[in-house]
């Protein structure tokens, strides 16, 4: 058999391989307050969630469980000016910055950020809001359980995590839900509602 056909015959049968292209994640650094700026990029406008006076009262407490996305503002000539704009954890530093007036955290104190170069800093600010998922109640319930278990009060409980001791006693009734009917619930099988229904009827 010639060798052009040979070819022909293996190329048609095994694939050729392709080529992954590796990605590099934008490099984290720490860069003291005074050096950040709100961005006009950030899409959130409207309030929502946990207040900035909360998150501010929470970051002594846990410090700051998510960096802030920026990038450095440039001049004309497009030289770094040593400042970075933030398009995404707008309400983070809105914290910061009331911590720095309150005088429990310093103008220079590092705050550790992700440095971005690429892309579009609206899409950086639009996506890290999109895909933040909300808790499901069932992982709410396993996380103040175990809180319990270390000895914490509803109360306690309620005030780390702003939601009212309602919330949290209606999480902890959980515990006395069939764990056959709790996995049904994770599938979305049933709603929260029937679910306490059904606990009611059987309590």
């Amino acid at each position: 058999m010639p060798r052009e056909r040979l070819s022909a015959l293996v190329a048609q049968y095994i694939p050729m391989a392709t080529t992954v292209q590796k990605i590099t994640l934008s490099p984290s650094r720490d860069i003291p307050f005074n050096k950040l700026l709100l961005s006009q990029s950030n899409v959130r406008r409207v309030k929502a969630g946990v207040s900035v006076e909360e998150l501010a009262d929470d970051i002594p407490r846990r410090g700051l469980l998510q960096g802030l996305s920026v990038r450095a503002v440039v001049d004309q000539a497009g030289v770094g000016t040593g400042m970075f704009e933030i398009p995404a954890g707008g309400r983070r530093y809105r914290a910061l910055e009331l911590l720095v007036k309150q005088k429990r955290f310093a103008k220079t104190a590092p705050v550790p950020c992700i440095v971005r170069d690429s892309g579009i800093a609206e899409e950086d600010s639009l996506a890290e809001n999109l895909q933040r998922a909300p808790l499901h109640p069932l992982d709410q319930f396993r996380a103040f359980l175990a809180l319990r278990e270390k000895g914490q009060s509803e109360e306690e409980i309620a005030a780390a995590f702003f939601v009212s001791v309602n919330v949290v006693k209606q999480r902890l009734k959980l515990a006395s839900v069939s764990p056959a009917l709790l996995d049904v619930y994770a599938e979305d099988g049933m709603t929260l509602d029937q679910l306490m229904a059904v606990r009611r009827e059987v309590a």
